[in-house]
């Protein structure tokens, strides 16, 4: 019985394996980019025909164009190479608020034959906003007993760019 067993456990796994690497070529991975915000109209993305693997004519034939989610056309294709570029300025904050990734999902269509390519452009961000207090000035009485390391803990700073920022003052 134990002989048995042994073998229908090698059979399962032979038919695992052989599944796994029957499959393994019709999964698609998804093509994902990364750019800073704010980036000038025509700056380039990535190349959209080198990383599906297309041809430059079948940007023309297959009438390659680009979908997004987002409602705005923040990319567009530049057919003659191949390439995605920004067709207009992204300001992450207002696209996706405080949220700590920014990722925008976009479809590449083609057509004769049908066929979708998901893709995903990172907006990553750039500290183009400084902290501010809601009191430009503060004072602090301190004893001179005050050890050294002591901490005093100041009130939030408010940045577009990040979260929160609490500062501290260090006594050394």
């Amino acid at each position: 019985m134990t002989k048995r067993m042994r073998y229908r456990d090698w059979r399962w796994l032979a038919l695992w394996w052989h599944h796994f690497f029957l499959l393994w070529n019709t999964i698609d991975g998804q093509t994902r980019y990364s750019i800073q915000e704010e980036l000038k109209q025509g700056s380039v993305v990535g190349n959209l025909a080198k990383d599906l693997g297309l041809a430059l004519s079948d940007i023309f034939d297959r009438r390659l164009r680009v979908a997004s989610q987002a409602g705005e056309q923040y990319f567009s294709v530049d057919a003659g190479k191949g390439e995605l570029v920004v067709n207009d300025r992204i300001d992450r904050e207002a696209l996706c608020g405080q949220s700590a990734s920014c990722v925008l999902p976009l479809q590449i269509v083609l057509e004769k034959p049908l066929n979708l390519h998901r893709i995903e452009v990172e907006i990553k961000d750039m500290n183009d906003n400084s902290p501010s207090f809601q009191t430009k000035e503060l004072s602090l009485k301190i004893a001179e007993s005050a050890a050294v390391g002591t901490r005093f803990v100041l009130e939030s700073a408010e940045d577009a760019d990040t979260v929160s920022c609490l500062c501290l003052i260090l006594i050394y």
